[in-house]
């Protein structure tokens, strides 16, 4: 995909990886909405692309760990924009953000569930109309091969917490997700993927998970590119990608009932219509 001209929107882009997408886009000529809680910090970003010479991308301010401020956002894009080719769901929280106790969202769902999953969930289910109107178009949702497998009857663990086991489910929920929506628009003309991009990348989650970064946060860029503008994943759908290369997710990313238990608690959550 040729991105000079495409609306690009990325969650969570003013940090990170993110970031890094945020600034290869806007070189290649896309139409860059970017996406974060902390104006100051997305303004550097803006200016930097400017003064690289490029055209400034639109900042969205938004809080995902509410289901409001999410709905918001998406209300913003839609009223901003009429066309998205590409909806990168890259926000999230780690393990240890704000500490290692158990934290809950505005709604009151366990937090890294509610930031790192209902709020991509939600958003690519709005969005959808703009991405019709783009397709062929590409959702890219990026997770973990941190994996743990969810437990129905305790979805937001409320028994035996930690906060590497919240991030890993809401990582395969990430994934659950993005196998349930390919087969759901098959045939629509907009692909959907999830990959984990790189291990430990030099990102501000990874240290204040008190992790040694051992990889780049170009490294993980590129992965995220690969499934947004390359060739050779543009008929590829509901997969699940290690870096550049395909791969096999937790074993109930493959359950259908596991799946469909998912979804049915996802639109229950977010408010939507099954």
């Amino acid at each position: 995909m040729k991105m000079n001209g495409k609306t690009v929107l990325i969650t969570g882009s003013t940090d990170g990886v993110g970031r890094h997408v945020a600034r290869r886009l806007a070189e290649a000529g896309a139409r860059v909405l970017i996406h974060g809680r902390d104006a100051a910090r997305a303004k550097t970003l803006i200016d930097e692309i400017v003064k690289a010479g490029h055209a400034a991308p639109t900042f969205y301010q938004a809080d995902l760990s509410s289901m409001s401020g999410t709905r918001a956002l998406a209300e913003a894009v839609k009223r901003d924009h009429q066309r998205l080719d590409v909806f990168i769901s890259n926000a999230g929280i780690g393990s240890q953000n704000d500490g290692p106790q158990r934290q809950e969202s505005n709604d009151g769902y366990e937090l890294r569930f509610a930031v790192n999953y209902l709020s991509g969930f939600l958003l690519a289910h709005l969005l959808l109309p703009l991405l019709q109107t783009a397709a062929p178009s590409r959702i890219v949702n990026v997770a973990s091969l941190g994996q743990h497998p969810i437990d129905f009857d305790d979805v937001m663990i409320i028994k035996g917490y930690s906060g590497s086991r919240a991030y890993a489910q809401s990582k395969l929920a990430q994934i659950m997700f993005t196998i349930d929506l390919a087969e759901e628009l098959e045939d629509t003309g907009i692909t959907v993927n999830s990959l984990h991009p790189a291990t430990y990348m030099n990102t501000t989650m990874v240290r204040a998970g008190g992790m040694a970064p051992i990889s780049t946060v170009e490294q993980g860029g590129a992965a995220i590119l690969h499934l947004v503008e390359g060739d050779d994943v543009a008929g590829m759908n509901g997969l699940f990608f290690n870096g550049m290369n395909e791969a096999r997710a937790n074993p109930q990313a493959y359950d259908a009932d596991a799946r469909k238990r998912l979804r049915a608690l996802s639109l229950d959550l977010t408010g939507l219509s099954p």
